[in-house]
């Protein structure tokens, strides 16, 4: 925990540094760029295809993608620039990872919490309908977002090649992962395809947890389960590969 704790600091000061608002960059960063996104769409009056504040909408759907992919883009190539630390035999390649993954979840999540108070309180946005699967539905995302930034980061170490492939993969997926639909407005045929994907289950249940009974949620909690371990078996499997492959410079 020490040791998690320094490299924290020291990824806040590197990439934010000590000037201006210094460590309010990590959740002012993602919570800009969901304002962004809500004031494009209500500039254009986007409808979304239903009757929900889009508002609500929006900040759930952008917040999620955020989540899951700052953390993979984040520990993509993290070995490299940080493997003069690795001389000191207490920080280890897991320790940079988790460093980085911790920091993108805590800025995601506070930009969520703060930019949903905000909302709540001028009365654009009603509060959560179930607050518990909204949790679960967030912690979901943080679990697989942990899980998929160790396999990009441990393979990236390996060829940078994957760096640059996931970046145009996180691009593709970014329409498909419930950040701008809900799964019951698609034909059934695919429904049953967009439901392998396991950010689709997160968003979904996030949403059903805050819309309640204005929306049918599709999710199952059995699926989310075993698919984050596995990617958190098959993460750590990786990253204890990567460990013994890196020499400290």
């Amino acid at each position: 925990m020490r040791v998690i704790g320094a490299l924290l600091m020291r990824e806040i000061l590197t990439r934010y540094g000590r000037h201006n608002v210094g460590f309010l960059w990590v959740f002012f960063e993602p919570m800009m760029f969901t304002l962004g996104v809500l004031g494009l769409w209500s500039a254009m009056k986007a409808t979304h295809g239903s009757s929900l504040p889009i508002t609500s909408f929006a900040i759930t759907g952008y917040s999620s993608v955020l989540l899951w992919r700052n953390c993979a883009n984040r520990c993509a190539l993290a070995i490299l620039p940080n493997q003069a630390l690795l001389y000191h035999r207490n920080v280890r390649v897991i320790d940079l990872f988790m460093a980085r993954v911790l920091l993108e979840i805590s800025g995601a999540t506070m930009s969520f919490v703060f930019l949903t108070a905000f909302f709540i309180t001028i009365g654009l946005m009603p509060p959560p309908q179930d607050l518990t699967l909204v949790i679960g539905g967030w912690i979901h995302l943080a679990v697989f977002g942990s899980a998929l930034g160790f396999v990009i980061g441990a393979l990236s170490e390996r060829s940078e090649t994957i760096e640059r492939v996931w970046h145009t993969i996180a691009y593709l997926l970014f329409p498909l992962s419930g950040a701008v639909f809900m799964v019951n407005w698609l034909p059934t045929k695919f429904q049953k395809i967009v439901l392998l994907l396991p950010m689709v289950h997160g968003t979904e249940m996030l949403r059903g947890g805050y819309f309640g009974s204005l929306v049918k949620a599709h999710y199952d909690v059995t699926y989310m389960i075993w698919f984050d371990m596995t990617l958190l078996l098959i993460g750590l499997f990786l990253v204890r590969d990567a460990g013994k492959r890196v020499e400290p410079e």
